[in-house]
C-alpha cells in the first residue's frame, strides 16, 4: 500500500486487522468474510498479525517471552522450542534472554516479526516497518526480512510512503490517494503505465508532454519516443526522466537550470525553448553544469499515454 501521509493507508490496515469498525462495506481474508452487514469477527479471531511502526514489544518481557506470548494458547505452555525456532529463522536467537530496550532498531524489527509469525496468521500486516531505521540498516533489514517472509508463503500487506521501497519489495502495489485506491498492479506495470497523473507523479518525476502520435512512435518537444500504444494525431504522454539523455552542445537550445547530485546518479532540470521544464535522470559519470547548453537525446524505452486525470468525488 503506497501513498502520501494522510491518504488512508494505516486506516485500511486497522480496518483489516479489526481495530476499527467500518461504516459500510465488507472485508474478506483468505476467502472468509470477517466484516459485512450484521457480521463482525473479533480481531483475535481473524488470523491476522500486525507489526506496528514502533514494534510494540512488551518492555518487561524478554525476547523469548515476547515471542512465546504470541503463540496460540494451545501451544503456549512449553512453547519455548517453537519460539526459539522462529527467532532462529530471523537470525536473533542469541538475543532470546534480552529485553527490547537492549536491542537495536533492526533487532527489534526482527523480534516483532517473529512474534507476528508466532500467531500462525493467514495474513501479516506491516505498518511502515522500516521507517525508523537508518538508511544502511533499513536496506539490510528490509531485504533480509522480506526474503524470509517470502519463504513462508504468507500474504503480507506492507504500508509505506517510500516509492522505491514499494517498487522493490512488492509483487503488487496499490497506490492510494485521498482515501481511495487508484491503481493496483505489478510494480513495473504501475511505473510504466500509470492509470492517471496522480499515480505517475507519486511514483517519481514524470515529464508530461504534448505530442503527435505516429503509430507506435510519438513526436514531442524533446524528441521522438517509442510509444506504449498505437495512436495517430495529437496526444499527451508520460516520459520518465531516465529516457531523457543529455549531451553538451554549445549550439543546443536547451539550458540546464538545476542539478540534483545523488552520488551514483543525478537529476537535471532542463529549460526548453518554449519555456517549459523537463527532467532528466542520468548516471553521474559524465555530468553537465548548471547553465550549460545541451541537446536532448531520447533513450531506449517507451512513453505512455496520459489517461484522463482522476479527481476525487
Amino acid at each position: 500500500m503506497l501513498g502520501p501521509s494522510g491518504c488512508g493507508k494505516t486506516t485500511l490496515l486497522n480496518l483489516v486487522a479489526g481495530h476499527i469498525r467500518p461504516d459500510r462495506g465488507s472485508i474478506a481474508i483468505n476467502g472468509r468474510r470477517v466484516v459485512d452487514a450484521g457480521l463482525w469477527v473479533a480481531p483475535q479471531d481473524r488470523r491476522v498479525a500486525m507489526v506496528f511502526q514502533d514494534y510494540a514489544l512488551f518492555p518487561h518481557l524478554t525476547v523469548l517471552e515476547n515471542v512465546r506470548f504470541a503463540l496460540p494458547r494451545a501451544v503456549r505452555r512449553g512453547g519455548d522450542a517453537r519460539a526459539h525456532e522462529l527467532l532462529a529463522a530471523l537470525a536473533v536467537e542469541e538475543l532470546a534472554g534480552r529485553r527490547p530496550t537492549e536491542l537495536s532498531g533492526g533487532q527489534q524489527q526482527r523480534v516483532a516479526l517473529a512474534r507476528a509469525l508466532a500467531q500462525e496468521p493467514d495474513l501479516v500486516l506491516l505498518d511502515e516497518p522500516f521507517s525508523s531505521l537508518d538508511q544502511s540498516t533499513r536496506d539490510e533489514v528490509r531485504n533480509e526480512l522480506i526474503g524470509r517472509l517470502r519463504a513462508t508463503g504468507l500474504t503480507c500487506i506492507v504500508v509505506t510512503h517510500d516509492q522505491e521501497e514499494a517498487l522493490s519489495i512488492s509483487d503488487r502495489v496499490a497506490v492510494m490517494h485521498q482515501g481511495r485506491i487508484l491503481q493496483i498492479d505489478e510494480p513495473e506495470v504501475l511505473y510504466r503505465k500509470p492509470f492517471c497523473s496522480e499515480v505517475a507523479d507519486f511514483l517519481g518525476r514524470a515529464n508530461v508532454l504534448d505530442g503527435e502520435g505516429r503509430g507506435d512512435v510519438v513526436e514531442t518537444a524533446i524528441g521522438a519516443f517509442a510509444l506504449l500504444g498505437n495512436v495517430t494525431g495529437p496526444v499527451r504522454v508520460f516520459v520518465r526522466p531516465e529516457l531523457v539523455g543529455v549531451t553538451p552542445d554549445a549550439a543546443g537550445t536547451v539550458i540546464v537550470e538545476s542539478r540534483d547530485f545523488r552520488g551514483h546518479d543525478v537529476v537535471y532540470g532542463l529549460r526548453l525553448p518554449d519555456g517549459s521544464l523537463a527532467w532528466a535522470h542520468r548516471p553521474s559519470v559524465n555530468m553537465v553544469d548548471v547553465g550549460d547548453r545541451v541537446r536532448i537525446d531520447p533513450q531506449p524505452g517507451h512513453a505512455a499515454l496520459v489517461p484522463v486525470a482522476w479527481h476525487a468525488a
